[in-house]
């Protein structure tokens, strides 16, 4: 069991280390640099040109150690894990498109917004039509169309209202992220922290799965989860190869992940928590992108209603620079709220176990 999630977080870790400095030469050679915001903060003007488009790196590295550690262990890929990774390209995809327009064109703004949201749209409605087919032999589907904390609650919802509710996590998480990867390095270790999470969450629901009968140590409190193993198996790939490519992408970054990195991630980060039944508790374990997504909302609604502005600036991080926080004094900081974050979203879910005793 351990040695697909050790596997596979060990080749994406080893992916991205030696991968990404490879694609830093080659966008560097094509001249495809970050466009920096004339209203940003001074101290971002030295990063005009900085090689963009980063997520490449651990977008392929994810999907390359979930099938080498498939191939290594004989272990066939499960419909769940392959969703989520599909969800993940497909946004990362999306991404590409936006930051490769970037730069054609030299401009802060990529695709239109209309075509940034159908692309989104198109991916998000895939991924939640696909993740109710394919049940397995106790009738579990990779989603389920029950709301979920630590697991399934309440009524059913129907798949229309599922699809719509997992189309609006989908897009709040990725534009929370992609909020969020304004400063060197805090969107990719803050994600690190909720890989990480998640990888334990996989093997936690495998352990206490519903299918084990008898070998559980607490059969009311069992997990009807589809893939718990194989989800745990892609959250380790992305831990892995996120933290190579922080290696590349700390202060000072010699690379960005650009739209293609953050819009997979949040992506990636929703189906896992739809496909695990924590739909809710992504929230609170990735509560850093909430915060800075409601910095943004309240910047914006303050402003519209009465003509003020709350923070210096939005997003929250660079709201703390312009009080004279130093870059890596915010992303440091901000790690240790996002693991608190985690911590307590890990609490709320063994309790929930642990409750039901």
């Amino acid at each position: 069991m351990m040695k697909q999630i050790l596997f596979a977080g060990v080749i994406g870790l080893f992916l991205t280390l030696i991968g990404t400095p490879l694609l830093i030469k080659l966008l560097a050679r094509k001249g495809y640099g970050q466009y920096i915001r004339d209203d940003g903060p001074r101290e971002h003007a030295s990063k005009r040109g900085t090689p963009t488009m980063g997520g490449i790196a651990f977008i392929l590295a994810t999907v390359a150690a979930y099938f080498l550690s498939k191939v290594i262990t004989g272990k066939p890929p499960t419909f769940s894990g392959l969703l989520v990774l599909g969800l993940m390209c497909g946004m990362g995809l999306v991404g590409f498109l936006d930051d490769y327009i970037k730069i054609v064109k030299r401009r802060s703004l990529g695709l239109r917004a209309k075509a940034k949201m159908a692309g989104q749209l198109i991916v998000g409605i895939a991924f939640a039509v696909l993740s109710l087919q394919f049940a397995d032999s106790r009738g579990n589907t990779p989603a389920s169309t029950k709301l979920s904390f630590i697991t399934d609650f309440g009524w059913t919802i129907g798949p229309v209202l599922f699809v719509v509710w997992a189309l609006f996590m989908i897009l709040a998480m990725s534009n929370g992220v992609n909020l969020t990867d304004g400063l060197d390095g805090l969107a990719t270790g803050a994600s690190v922290l909720v890989f990480g999470a998640y990888t334990f969450i996989g093997v936690w629901q495998y352990q206490e799965s519903c299918a084990n009968g008898e070998t559980l140590t607490n059969p009311g409190a069992c997990y009807e989860v589809r893939d718990p193993l194989d989800l745990a198996v892609v959250s380790a790939a992305l831990m892995g190869s996120c933290l190579g490519f922080l290696w590349w992408n700390t202060s000072p970054a010699k690379i960005f992940m650009g739209d293609t990195g953050s819009l997979a991630l949040g992506g990636v980060l929703t189906g896992l928590a739809i496909c695990s039944r924590t739909e809710l508790l992504v929230a609170i374990m990735g509560g850093l992108f909430v915060l800075i997504t409601m910095s943004v909302v309240i910047q914006v609604g303050s402003f519209r209603l009465t003509g003020k502005r709350v923070f210096r600036m939005a997003p929250l991080q660079h709201h703390f620079e312009l009080k004279g926080w130093s870059e890596v004094l915010v992303v440091v900081r901000f790690w240790i709220i996002q693991g608190i974050c985690v911590i307590v979203g890990l609490g709320l879910f063994y309790a929930g176990w642990a409750a039901d005793k």
